[in-house]
């Protein structure tokens, strides 16, 4: 039998065994916790060189983003102030941060890891996916890397670098919770592909990245549910690029859109056996824009959308997923549910324009 007790005087180990009284000194016992892979101690140290490491790297590129706004009240317009946070993404100053961080601003100041404020204008914003790009005027800016999204796996450490409420280069720490989760943008369009994680995010902490154990970013923080507890959400690093791809070339991202107004709706067995449809559900037409496409090829209030170009459409959400730019102009061919009837309408999208009420 084996039985280890502290010598409170000589603040070393003796080991009692069947065979004698052996000593060990506290430096012998660190010397055998270092060498065992296993041990807690050296577990937590390598936790925080990855994070340490990641930090390093990315935190030079991470800035302060501060505006100033007009906001109508009721005694008459006042300036408001906000703050959010950005990164670099190039060396010659695109910065990316949140639409909804900059959206309106009559100002906008971007203030550099190391206290420079140069001059920053808005290259282009999309509030539907929430992500804005700005320019920035300074020399020696250090650019981020992008990871994969799609090779991220759930459980992998996730290390969130803002200015939340105000406090620079604060950095959280956590895992990737879920990936491909669905959240509603400010506009009420649907964001697909966002990153949960459980690194804590505050307001402030809006348009800063979340970066992987090399300072990959492989999402931007966009939002958090105050109620609950580290449940924190990020635009994936793949959507992120390609948004801003559209927004340095034509300073917006150019959607499709028929014209009406729908809600996502079960299709009665009996209508799916008499078409053998595979779907149980699709879009209900709740609403027709006067003059849009779906006015002027008769799509009409009650009609039941189930396929767009032959393809299935089972909601609301996933109508404005194939409304992308490419099908602005061309003609394609949308199937709906007329009461008993099964009707291939043609219909050629038209661009939405920004403000346009109408959901699809």
């Amino acid at each position: 039998m084996l039985l280890k007790f502290m010598n409170p005087e000589t603040n070393s180990i003796h080991r009692v065994a069947g065979d004698g009284l052996e000593s060990l000194s506290s430096d012998s016992q660190s010397d055998q916790r270092r060498q065992d892979p296993n041990d807690e101690s050296i577990l937590l140290d390598a936790y925080s060189n990855a994070v340490t490491r990641a930090v390093e790297t990315v935190a030079p590129s991470v800035v302060r983003i501060e505006i100033t706004k007009t906001e109508q009240t009721p005694r008459g317009p006042r300036q408001g102030a906000g703050s959010g946070s950005g990164f670099v993404i190039s060396p010659d100053g695109l910065v990316l941060t949140n639409s909804h961080v900059v959206h309106g601003a009559a100002r906008i100041e971007v203030v550099l890891p190391d206290g420079r404020r140069p001059d920053a204008v808005l290259i282009g914003e999309d509030p539907e996916s929430d992500l804005a790009v700005l320019r920035v005027y300074a020399p020696n800016l250090v650019p981020v890397k992008f990871a994969d999204s799609s090779r991220l796996r759930v459980g992998q450490l996730a290390i969130a670098i803002g200015s939340p409420y105000g406090f620079e280069a604060t950095v959280t720490a956590g895992v990737v919770s879920a990936l491909g989760r669905s959240l509603r943008s400010q506009t009420g369009r649907l964001m697909d592909d966002i990153v949960q994680t459980d690194a804590a995010l505050n307001p402030g902490n809006s348009g800063g990245p979340l970066v992987n154990s090399l300072g990959e970013v492989i999402g931007v923080n966009t939002a958090v549910i105050l109620p609950a507890q580290g449940i924190c959400f990020a635009i994936a690093s793949n959507t992120a690029q390609l948004i801003t791809g559209w927004l340095v070339k034509e300073g917006r991202v150019r959607r499709g859109y028929v014209g009406i107004a729908g809600q996502t709706t079960p299709i009665h067995a009996r209508l799916r056996r008499h078409y053998r449809l595979t779907q149980d559900r699709g879009v209900l037409i709740v609403g027709v824009e006067p003059g849009s496409p779906a006015r002027l090829v008769g799509l009409r209030e009650g009609d039941i959308i189930i396929t767009f170009k032959g393809q299935a459409v089972t909601g609301v959400d996933e109508l404005l997923r194939k409304l992308v730019a490419t099908e602005i102009g061309v003609a394609s061919v949308i199937t709906v549910l007329r009461q008993t009837e099964k009707l291939d309408i043609p219909i050629t999208p038209q661009e939405l324009l920004r403000g346009e009420p109408w959901m699809n």
